[in-house]
């Protein structure tokens, strides 16, 4: 009985496993590096946690903000006191909103003002002139 062609079959076996094992090896490594880097990231987001945590007593009380109403004006009408350097009139609001200067987009966003007023998120410095509140 001839063995050599059955050696031979056992040699190919032997490098496909070979490489097969070369192959998950290299997976295996770049898993741990993956791995470690993760680990990294982890140690990172515990250590940010732990001086936010820590100074947390530091920072000044904030209040709440109000609720807004549900108007999607509101949210930029805010924007635009934010960028203000100083007291705006509905007029330069609703400019600063892109809306038709029209009476009734004015008196529209006055009333928007108003009722900002009243939520205690503005003040009325003057007859129809608005402010952030301090």
């Amino acid at each position: 009985m001839n063995i050599q062609p059955l050696l031979e079959a056992l040699d190919v076996q032997e490098d496909a496993a070979r490489a097969l094992a070369d192959d998950v090896r290299t997976q295996i490594a770049a898993l741990h590096g993956r791995l470690r880097q993760a680990e990294t990231h982890l140690e990172h987001l515990a250590i940010t946690r732990k001086t936010i945590t820590a100074l947390v007593d530091r920072l000044p009380a904030r209040t709440s903000a109000p609720d807004l109403p549900e108007h999607p004006d509101y949210p930029r009408i805010l924007a635009v006191f934010n960028e203000a350097t100083g007291p705006l009139r509905a007029r330069d609001v609703c400019e600063a909103l892109d809306h038709e200067l029209l009476p009734k987009n004015i008196e529209g966003t006055r009333a928007k003002l108003k009722r900002l007023v009243k939520l205690d998120v503005l003040t009325e410095a003057d007859t129809g002139s608005f402010t952030t509140k301090q």
